[in-house]
């Protein structure tokens, strides 16, 4: 494999001659494969369904990046019985083989990670190194969730006994058939991170990419079958959710779920999923991340983690920074701050070198952050910052707006509704437990962020915040940036359903149930 210069979300800084000429050439690799019909795989059988969708670029609508299959309610089904018939074999293949097998995949994607990268920021709109970074991180999540399976010996364990004659064990083993429904925002790490974890736990996949992210989700299917990742095991179904998606949540023949996405949908997967008997659906629904900035923060290293958690990747992370509550006594400091450096981000065209905001996803994403604007300005606000759509050169034929900063009366709608745009909400607070209680306030709990040189404060906001994944004093961003085996990454209250967080220790086993074994001998 050769040699990479490793990007996480935290290395954004990166500047690195080599990578970036790696890129390049992903790039013109990249480009040759936009503008083709792609069909989807079901048992390892390319299939045509009832015809093809065109998907466009968010960086520029004249941009075609293919024609995909629309697969049928049939196509899933049938998907879902070939997984379940491959499941026995599958599934009794020893766990260590699966362990290579998977790890084999996981090398497949890291060795073309500059050419699938540059496909991303086409398809979805991601700056280099944050595409860089999407695709390193489906690797190390396969190969984290390997790890777990080689450090826990299979997740076999002998157990007490009450004579010399009885044998006990405790084993956990795969449910069946799982079905995997990945987001636009991370189009291979929230994909090949729970196929990965469901495959090697000896589960076999159905996989649905969103429509904004089918070429992306093919190719992670490449590389998966490439690794040697049976056809039967993976399968992928490129269609739309009404069809496809809908039928691998109701389909009672599939045995668990992965989804992430909006809490809308999420919660309707949740509740409808598990008709006859209980099965697991770990569902990532999304957040309304805070950040508190103490009187007592280094205000430049705070300004830097708000402004690159809530303008990476144009704030369509579900853990993006999006309001911000700082103590009275600094507030004005702090807000010149973060505006003097989210005026200096260059926005455009992801694939350029040197862009760190690139465009929405497509034209609701738009109107989302327009109307924001609007209700901010209604309700008594201000535009600190941006607020407006781009439209001058080349940006015009893409979905480019400006970042946004915004101070709002803490009433505003801005304060409590997910956008998945780049804007941010300010405002003082009195006192830290004022900005906990704020912060708190929310049917979410994925992320959070404070920022204190007050190990009592510090130790405060740990023991009070309501979210899965927390940070203090991150200068590489706020509420952004986890890392399998390092930054386990699941939320709380709304944000999740399980309370198990990917990445993270407790995360693989999710994908097996208990089975305790008692033989006794004659």
């Amino acid at each position: 494999m050769a040699e990479r210069v490793r990007i996480t979300y935290a290395t954004m800084s990166a500047d690195n001659p080599k990578l970036h000429a790696d890129y390049e050439e992903g790039m013109r690799t990249a480009r040759s494969w936009l503008g083709q019909k792609h069909q989807f795989y079901v048992n390892g059988e390319a299939r045509e369904g009832e015809g093809y969708d065109e998907e466009r670029s968010p960086i520029d609508r004249d941009i075609v990046i293919g024609y995909f299959a629309r697969a049928t309610k049939q196509d899933a089904k049938d998907a879902i019985e070939a997984a379940r018939k491959f499941f026995p074999k599958w599934s009794g293949t020893p766990w260590d083989e699966r362990v290579r097998i998977m790890r084999q995949a996981a090398d497949a994607i890291s060795d073309r990670a500059y050419e699938l990268a540059a496909l991303m920021a086409m398809e979805v709109g991601k700056s280099r190194l944050e595409a860089i970074g999407d695709v390193e991180e489906t690797a190390d999540l396969i190969r984290y969730y390997c790890k777990q399976m080689e450090d826990n010996q299979g997740f076999s364990f002998q157990m007490g006994a009450l004579s010399e004659r009885e044998h006990n064990r405790s084993v956990l083993k795969p449910y069946g058939v799982w079905g995997v429904i990945s987001p636009f925002n991370f189009p291979m790490a929230l994909a090949g991170g729970p196929a990965g974890g469901a495959l090697v736990a000896g589960n076999t996949v159905v996989f649905k990419p969103s429509h904004q992210g089918f070429f992306t989700g093919l190719k992670l299917y490449e590389c998966l079958r490439g690794g040697g990742v049976p056809a039967g095991a993976f399968h992928v179904l490129t269609g739309p959710g009404s069809a496809v998606g809908e039928e691998i949540y109701t389909n009672p023949r599939v045995d668990g779920l992965t989804f992430t996405g909006s809490y809308t949908v999420g919660m309707q997967i949740y509740k409808h999923f598990a008709k006859d008997y209980p099965k697991p659906a770990i569902c990532e629904m999304g957040g309304k991340n805070p950040a508190i900035v103490s009187a007592k923060a280094d205000l430049d290293k705070a300004a830097e983690g708000v402004m690159r958690s809530a303008f990476g990747y144009s704030g369509q992370k579900c853990s993006a920074c999006s309001r911000v509550y700082v103590e009275r006594a600094v507030f004005d400091q702090f807000v010149d701050k973060l505006v003097q450096k989210a005026s200096a981000l260059k926005v455009g065209n992801p694939l350029e070198r040197d862009i760190y905001t690139g465009p929405v996803i497509n034209e609701k994403a738009v109107e989302t952050f327009e109307k924001a604007v609007q209700d901010v300005k209604k309700g008594g606000g201000k535009v600190l910052l941006g607020g407006e759509r781009m439209k001058d050169g080349d940006l015009g034929r893409g979905l480019f707006v400006k970042p946004t900063i915004v101070e709002a009366p803490t009433d505003n709608r801005v304060w409590k509704d997910e956008l998945f745009v780049p804007f941010v909400a300010v405002a003082p607070v009195d006192s830290l437990d004022e900005a906990l209680k704020r912060a708190n306030d929310t049917e979410y709990g994925l992320t959070a962020g404070f920022y204190s040189q007050d190990q009592g404060e510090i130790q405060k906001f740990l023991d009070t915040i309501q979210a899965g994944v927390v940070y203090v004093n991150r200068k590489a961003g706020a509420t952004t940036g986890a890392w399998p085996g390092m930054q386990p990454f699941g939320g709380w209250k709304g944000s999740g359903t399980t309370g198990k967080a990917g990445g993270g220790l407790h995360y693989v086993q999710q994908y097996l149930r208990e089975q305790s074994q008692t033989v006794i001998e004659d």
